[in-house]
Order: C-alpha cells, then structure tokens, then sequence
C-alpha cells in the first residue's frame, strides 16, 4: 500500500516503510541546457526523488553496447519500487525498459502524463501477465 513520506522537506509516495522510491528520467529535458525546458516534470517528484540518467543530446549509434553497459550501471539499484518518466530518443527509452524488465522480472513502474488532468498517473507494467 502507498504511503506519503517526507523526505528533504518534499512529500513522496513511498511503496514501503523501508525505501524511498526513485523516479528515472531517462533523458533530460529538451531546452535543459539552455536553462529552458520544454516542459515541467516536477509533479513527477510526488513519486519520488527524480534521477537523470543521460544528457538531453544522448543518441543510441550504430554500437549501442557501451550505452547499455553505461545504463546497466545507472540502473544498478532500480528496484521493483521505482517509476520510470520515459523521456527522450524512443530507442534508448525500449533499451532501458527492456534492462529493467531484465533485472526485475518483467515488473516495472512507468509515470503516464494525461494533459487533460495535468498530472502523472502511475502505470504498473508485468511483461509476463496474460
């Protein structure tokens, strides 16, 4: 069961009294480094604290291996817990579904923007499920 926890003087979903959930970013922000960012993802951070994992410039090329080496070492301490914001270059976004899906099971937690309600919605995924 979900419960709200403060942490650093923010409030967090907290699947569990033992950790606080991280949120993924998977790429920053367009406009990121220009001080600019084409959209707003802090409501993201209810869910936990907000990790990027890569560069907004970041590209999958024709040897993906280092990248995935690099993202399986970002993603060492993904857990069950955790949510992914999916954000970026579409290929890069399936390979780091694909590694968490590897590490847990085929579980994993993605963050849904509906513009109508202005809002994330969580989204539990189970690859294996019928």
């Amino acid at each position: 069961m979900s419960k709200i926890k403060s942490h650093n003087n923010k409030l967090y979903y907290v699947d569990n009294d033992k950790t606080l959930s991280k949120v993924y970013l998977i790429q920053e922000i367009p406009g990121s480094s220009k001080g600019e960012p084409k959209y707003n993802i802090l409501g993201a951070q209810k869910y936990g604290e907000i990790i990027t994992l890569l560069p907004e410039f970041s590209q999958m090329i024709l040897s993906p291996g280092p990248l995935i080496h690099k993202l399986r070492t970002l993603l060492k301490n993904y857990t069950p817990d955790d949510y992914l914001l999916l954000s970026g270059d579409p290929a890069i976004i399936g390979v780091v579904c694909s590694i968490v899906a590897d590490t847990t099971n085929g579980k994993y937690k993605l963050l849904k923007w509906d513009r109508q309600e202005k809002t994330y919605y969580p989204i539990e995924i189970n690859i294996y499920q019928k």
